[in-house]
């Protein structure tokens, strides 16, 4: 047979909480349930006069956290700006680099100047043929790659965009490559070779 009963017991904590157990009682086996209910009568029950002080004093702590933070947001943009400035020792470090880098052009330029060949005229020309090789073979490739294209995707189906994107293909195109620039590099190095001859 099942029946419930209630048990009032008071608990010594800081709070003082009354504490309500309730037991189930099942034939074969028991459950227990707690439930905690603060006891009322240790309460101060404020009046409106006190209410309104503590309203004000709710409001004048808020405007102080308000002030604090605005200060800690200033104080923590003045740390970022300080901790973006270089160092006196990074900036002599960075001085004697930049110097470095100077001297070296400096070196250069005045290289270039004197009139001394940085590159000699046979490794330029293999340079220039290589290229003029490369570009040749980059037009051949892509026309052979669009009459293949054009045949097989001719009575397809599919869509042209669709069926390049589930082979993985890019164009020239698609990854910002243009070879009407590089066929002008190619046509200007033949029009300096014609004239040089």
């Amino acid at each position: 047979m099942r029946y419930r009963s209630l048990i009032l017991r008071r608990l010594q904590y800081k709070r003082h909480w009354t504490h309500w157990l309730t037991v189930d009682r099942f034939p074969s086996r028991s459950m227990a349930s707690k439930i905690y209910i603060a006891r009322q009568d240790q309460f101060d029950i404020p009046n409106a006069e006190e209410l309104e002080e503590l309203k004000k004093a709710n409001s004048r702590l808020q405007e102080e956290l308000a002030d604090q933070k605005k200060a800690i947001s200033e104080v923590e943009s003045e740390v970022r700006g300080l901790q973006s400035n270089l160092t006196l020792e990074e900036i002599k470090s960075e001085e004697t680099k930049l110097q470095s880098e100077v001297q070296e052009m400096e070196e250069k330029l005045n290289k270039l100047r004197n009139g001394v060949i940085l590159v000699k005229p046979e490794d330029k020309k293999v340079i220039e043929d290589s290229f003029a090789e490369k570009v040749n073979q980059w037009r051949k490739r892509k026309r052979m790659f669009k009459e293949l294209w054009d045949n097989i995707t001719e009575n397809s189906p599919k869509d042209q965009n669709e069926f390049k994107e589930e082979l993985g293909l890019e164009y020239d195109e698609d990854v910002d490559v243009n070879m009407q620039s590089y066929t002008d590099m190619l046509a200007s190095l033949n029009k300096k070779r014609k004239i040089s001859r």
